[in-house]
């Protein structure tokens, strides 16, 4: 199983986001530890994959060999690409 982990960036804006929307995405990042490929897309001409969470997206990091996700970013689906 994976070992999820947010850098500081991603865990301050997941605290500023409503309480319902909070629990929807940790309960989406507990749900991809077993297996995230099939759950994620590659971002294009990136290292980086991104996780749907109703118009929010989720921009992680894994490392399949360290059995890590690591969450880079968190944002509405109009401004994390930015």
């Amino acid at each position: 199983m994976y070992e999820v982990r947010l850098t500081q960036t991603s865990e301050r804006q997941l605290k500023k986001l409503d309480k319902p929307v909070q629990e929807r995405i940790i309960l989406l990042l507990e749900r991809i530890r077993i297996n995230p490929i099939p759950h994620v897309k590659r971002l294009a001409g990136q290292q980086y994959y991104r996780l749907r969470a109703g118009d929010y997206r989720i921009i992680l990091q894994i490392e399949q060999e360290k059995l890590l996700i690591l969450v880079i970013e968190i944002g509405r689906r109009e401004n994390i690409y930015d």
